[in-house]
């Protein structure tokens, strides 16, 4: 990897409604820390909730509450 580059981990799905556990992305953070150094990691959602020309099967909701998990992870990861 180019040195100064950030690699973004789309680790969050935007597709189900189901919230992602935040030990289980702690866990794949770090395994992506072995090859990248973590100051160059950061985490976000797969891709846009609205991937589709119908949309995802998500309430908005369920979208906030994946947004927020982004956050509570990467303050406790990177803060």
């Amino acid at each position: 990897m180019p040195a100064g580059k950030t690699v973004v981990l789309g680790l969050v799905s935007t597709r189900t409604p189901a919230l992602e556990n935040k030990d289980e992305l702690k866990r794949r953070i770090e395994a992506a820390s072995k090859y990248v150094p973590l100051e160059n990691l950061c985490v976000s959602p797969q891709c846009g909730f609205a991937s589709s020309h119908h949309g995802n099967n998500l309430t908005e909701d369920e979208q906030w509450r994946k947004l927020e998990r982004v956050v509570q992870l990467a303050r406790e990861v990177w803060n």
